[in-house]
């Protein structure tokens, strides 16, 4: 059922792309913001954590700025537009592979620290790292190719997001126009 909501989630959003009527700002809008709710929720709601699910919201609110910067910006090609909505998500999988690459929910004894290497797995969530500490301070890396792959998407983002802060910067304009429709009524 879930991956019927999913198909479903990404028809939606291919349509809301391909409608020419609507602003690009607004399909910046609702294509980022479901995950950043969701996000938002399980901080607050399930967590109980209100001052990140604040840093989160903040965090959005810049990123959506520089979006809508990015996708104004008159002399950027069309694909390095694009290679923002490509990275991000998946830096977001690449980030959970290399949190959860140790894998302490497993029975004790099982986890891949404890099989292959007989320390203790250990994990951070930013920096993301994750390595197996021995008993005499030696450290083995877990998953060293997810953790490069969220770090190239991830400075590949930002160079980009920071591209499009400095184009709002530049010309505060760009933020405006990215929410009207480019039709203009006349009577």
């Amino acid at each position: 059922m879930i991956g019927f909501f999913v198909l479903l989630a990404w028809a939606g959003a291919l349509y809301l792309l391909a409608l020419p009527r609507v602003a690009p700002g607004v399909k910046i809008l609702v294509l980022t913001a479901p995950p950043v709710a969701v996000v938002v929720w399980l901080l607050d709601a399930v967590l109980g954590m209100p001052s990140a699910t604040a840093w989160v919201v903040a965090v959005f609110v810049v990123v959506l700025i520089a979006l809508n910067g990015l996708v104004g910006h008159p002399r950027m090609p069309t694909w390095t537009k694009i290679t923002v909505f490509v990275t991000a998500p998946v830096a977001a999988p690449a980030w959970l592979l290399v949190v959860t690459a140790d894998d302490t929910v497993k029975d004790p004894g099982e986890d891949p620290c404890s099989m292959r290497y007989g320390g203790v797995g250990v994990s951070k969530a930013f920096p993301p790292q994750a390595y197996c500490l021995h008993e005499g301070g030696s450290t083995d890396n877990l998953a060293s190719g997810a953790q490069f792959v969220f770090w190239v998407c991830f400075v590949s983002s930002l160079l980009l997001l920071a591209v499009g802060l400095w184009q709002v910067a530049r010309d505060p304009k760009t933020l405006a126009r990215q929410f009207r429709t480019g039709r203009s009524i006349t009577r």
